[in-house]
């Protein structure tokens, strides 16, 4: 198939049809096409059906696509069983919210339903250095959420110009790592402060923000280490009613434990995009994101105002739109 989606204008009685076999908004055709195989998708909100480009390439590619014939026998009798015998093996999907049936998994672990489509959310880090970035990465119109960091020069004058937008703003709130060489900046917590100073440090850098609904952290791979400093971090973040995204700048961090412990709002990052700052690294950085959602519901993804993110998010959008429209982006307090 051609790498760009075809859309179809499907008959009406092919609508009526999945209408009443499926309540689901989008779902997914396996057909068989001159002995290959090709996936379509059907989104009853569009009347459309899009035919799934065949991957290629990698290796992990060609496994999504066994994957798929592996579970094409056992989608189409399901299938086949709901329209003989009335049986309805989708979920039902809320008025306003789109659903996908998942079919690629991978080896060794079962098929799994969704009634909702997956989202994805994006965290642009490093907000207040540079206007002009800022409004690049604005420009794309495109749900994102833009972590500030405090006490820079434009700090509040974007946080009040981003929200005024309609994106979410967070504080990206420095945080000690290991190294000497690394400062991570003006507001930093480390780990020799006593509670209440980790308490004062924080409070004071949210009330420069007060447009933040959650916090991240902004370097910290000392600090979340240790939980006893973390958690007076925690608390005060909690105590204002936000929610707490865990960068993962270490695999030691203690940050997302500590914060379920305390029944907070929270979350770990699950890819960074641009820790190579290079389009195409940053474009399969992206991709990787792309497929945690489909296969968990939901990813979060943080990236940086670089030039080669800003690009590779501008295509990342087209494709979305053209190749898999059922994927929303969202901003990061929907996931939580």
């Amino acid at each position: 198939m051609p790498g760009r989606a075809t859309k179809y204008t499907l008959p009406g009685w092919v609508q009526k049809s999945f209408l009443r076999q499926t309540p689901s908004k989008v779902l997914n055709l396996n057909l068989f096409r001159n002995s290959q195989y090709v996936v379509f998708s059907l989104d009853l909100y569009r009347n459309k059906l899009y035919p799934t480009p065949i991957m290629k390439g990698t290796h992990q590619e060609k496994e999504t696509q066994r994957n798929h014939r592996r579970f094409f026998l056992v989608n189409g009798l399901t299938y086949l069983a709901g329209t003989l015998f009335g049986l309805n093996f989708f979920s039902m999907a809320e008025a306003n919210e789109k659903s996908i049936w998942t079919l690629a998994h991978p080896r060794g672990q079962g098929m799994s339903f969704s009634t909702q489509a997956p989202r994805i959310a994006l965290i642009i880090d490093d907000i207040g250095y540079s206007v002009p970035r800022a409004q690049a990465f604005l420009s794309l119109k495109m749900p994102m959420t833009f972590s500030i960091l405090p006490q820079l020069r434009h700090s509040k004058d974007l946080a009040e110009e981003i929200t005024e937008k309609g994106h979410e703003v967070m504080l990206h709130q420095p945080m000690e790592p290991y190294g000497s060489e690394s400062h991570p900046g003006p507001g930093a917590v480390y780990i020799s402060y006593g509670n209440r100073k980790i308490e004062e440090t924080i409070a004071e850098n949210l009330s420069q923000i007060p447009q933040a609904t959650g916090v991240n952290n902004h370097m910290g791979s000392k600090f979340t280490s240790c939980s006893t400093k973390v958690v007076p971090a925690l608390k005060i973040i909690k105590k204002k009613d936000l929610f707490f995204v865990d960068s993962l700048t270490s695999r030691h961090s203690q940050a997302y434990k500590m914060a379920r412990r305390l029944n907070m709002r929270t979350a770990p990052r699950n890819v960074f995009l641009d820790h190579v700052p290079d389009i195409r690294a940053v474009r399969r950085q992206l991709v990787h994101l792309k497929q945690h959602a489909l296969k968990h519901g939901a990813a979060i993804g943080i990236g940086h105002p670089h030039l080669s993110t800003l690009t590779a998010l501008r295509k990342f959008k087209q494709e979305l739109d053209e190749t898999a429209p059922w994927v929303e982006l969202v901003s990061i307090s929907d996931l939580l």
